[in-house]
């Protein structure tokens, strides 16, 4: 298994943990009389509950960040929380009707409010974790003593916020698109190569191939062969580079 996938196994491994705990604490506390179901049953449908509202949060956050940039981080994670209640109300509801065996309308919108109060108590509780990650990188770097080259606004802007403080490791174009790839994960955005290289010109790092531009903190090995190179960057990825960069970056000490 390459850097990469176990990077990425770690990290799902890590909110899928994080979903069963909260959903178990929900499933013990019990709110809205759901305690009377009974065990294992109120384990199931507040775990299942959170994985729901999980998934959407996860898709309509990066969703709005894209879409309102200019807005406060706080903000996506309000539109994120009332994105979640509406698919997971629409469940609550379901499974409602099917233990009273009647439908009764007049209980939605209040079955819609609760669902809403436990969808912003578990996005707030996302975006303080955030904000505390947030505070550790700038504690971080104020003790070191060194302010870290950033990016400019222009590509920290399209970028989702758990991602704008990350450390850049590589951007390859797709089409009209930019993938951009940080030690914290990746995003896809509308730009150019060539915008983001501009966007990036505080960092030391170099086009290395018509598609791929790589941060040179990020390497850990490299391949020569016939005018042409590889770099293995930190995540496991293996960057082609071109005939046409190779010079300068072996003149540079890339190689």
């Amino acid at each position: 298994m390459t850097t990469a996938s176990s990077q990425t196994l770690r990290k799902w491994a890590v909110r899928a943990a994080w979903l069963v705990a909260l959903g178990t604490f929900l499933a013990i506390l019990g709110p809205y009389g759901t305690g009377r179901v009974g065990w294992p049953q109120v384990w199931v449908y507040w775990v299942g509950l959170i994985v729901m509202g999980a998934v959407v949060g996860w898709t309509t956050g990066p969703l709005a960040q894209r879409l309102f940039p200019a807005l406060p981080g706080w903000c996506h994670y309000v539109i994120a929380a009332f994105c979640i209640s509406v698919p997971v109300t629409a469940a609550v509801f379901a499974i409602n009707v099917l233990m009273a065996g009647a439908v009764h309308w007049r209980a939605l919108p209040v079955t819609w409010f609760f669902v809403l109060v436990v969808s912003g108590f578990v996005v707030a509780i996302a975006w303080i974790a955030h904000h505390i990650e947030d505070l550790r990188q700038a504690a971080r770097a104020s003790s070191s003593g060194a302010v870290p080259a950033r990016p400019s606004d222009a590509l920290l802007g399209k970028l989702p916020h758990p991602l704008r403080k990350a450390r850049i490791l590589s951007m390859s174009a797709e089409d009209h698109y930019l993938r951009v790839r940080t030690d914290s994960g990746e995003a896809l955005i509308l730009m150019r190569l060539s915008d983001g290289i501009a966007a990036c010109g505080a960092l030391d790092g170099a086009q290395v191939h018509r598609s791929w531009w790589v941060a040179r903190d990020a390497v850990r090995d490299v391949k020569k062969g016939d005018g042409r190179g590889t770099l293995i960057l930190e995540d496991g990825r293996e960057v082609p580079v071109s005939r046409s960069f190779y010079p300068a970056l072996r003149d540079a000490g890339w190689f």
